[in-house]
């Protein structure tokens, strides 16, 4: 009986970004292969822990810190020094391409940059497993998932319905002739507005006149208060003098 490829996903180091593991691994079981996800912060000893225990095929590493160079060294020479050097480590992450071959002279296979499709990495982890165990025992893909079928009267059937005239139904019924509208009542026409009489500006004359009566005040309102003032003078000095007294 054909068993399915075992695949431990891991996340090493100090890096807190999974949703590209959880990709990957979504993506490989899609692909009929069985998948244990260590979750974020593993130590490499907890991942070929993980490995051994769990008997896998294939042990793949998301790296997004930087430190592939000291990651897959590190966990490639533990699972030799477990025993399991034989199964393949691979990985995903921000690795430049000269790295990608220095590692792959080390032993480690192959490694898989930003924006890789899951497909190819589940391509090569059924290569590597055909090369390794034959061709036999290499398990069928599963079928793709059903796609839905569409709802009865959605854009989709519209789309895909028959266009031959026999066969299908007239799409666009048609349409009742339309009532003739009543003619408008015509209404009476409106009446122009008045025009608004200007406002009557007095004549200039009346304001020389006023001018002139303010002129000829003046001087007499001058003269007035001129009196009133000495007037006033005249009987403060009145008072400020002192009674004379009689003769002896």
């Amino acid at each position: 009986m054909l068993r399915k490829i075992r695949v431990l996903v891991g996340k090493p180091g100090l890096d807190g970004h999974d949703r590209g593991a959880k990709v990957v691994a979504a993506a490989l079981r899609d692909a009929g292969m069985e998948v244990i996800y260590t979750g974020l912060h593993q130590t490499p000893d907890q991942i070929v822990e993980a490995a051994v225990q769990e008997d896998v095929d294939v042990v793949a590493l998301s790296v997004l810190s930087g430190a592939h160079m000291t990651l897959f060294p590190e966990i490639f020479g533990r699972m030799r020094e477990r025993g399991i050097g034989d199964k393949l480590l691979t990985g995903v992450g921000i690795i430049p391409n000269d790295d990608m071959k220095a590692l792959l002279e080390q032993g480690v296979g192959r490694l898989f940059g930003p924006g890789t499709n899951t497909q190819d990495i589940v391509a090569y982890i059924r290569e590597w497993y055909a090369e390794r165990h034959g061709a036999d025992a290499l398990p069928p893909l599963p079928p793709p998932p059903p796609r839905p079928e569409p709802v009865v009267g959605s854009q989709e059937i519209a789309h895909h319905a028959p266009r031959s005239a026999a066969k299908a139904p007239a799409r666009v019924a048609a349409k009742p002739a339309r009532r003739a509208r009543p003619a408008a009542k015509k209404s009476a026409p409106k009446r122009a507005a008045k025009p608004k009489r200007a406002a009557k500006k007095k004549p200039a004359a009346k304001k020389k006149r006023a001018a002139k009566a303010l002129a000829k005040s003046a001087p007499r309102r001058k003269a007035a208060s001129a009196r009133a003032t000495s007037a006033k003078r005249g009987a403060k000095k009145k008072s400020a003098r002192p009674a004379r007294r009689g003769r002896r």
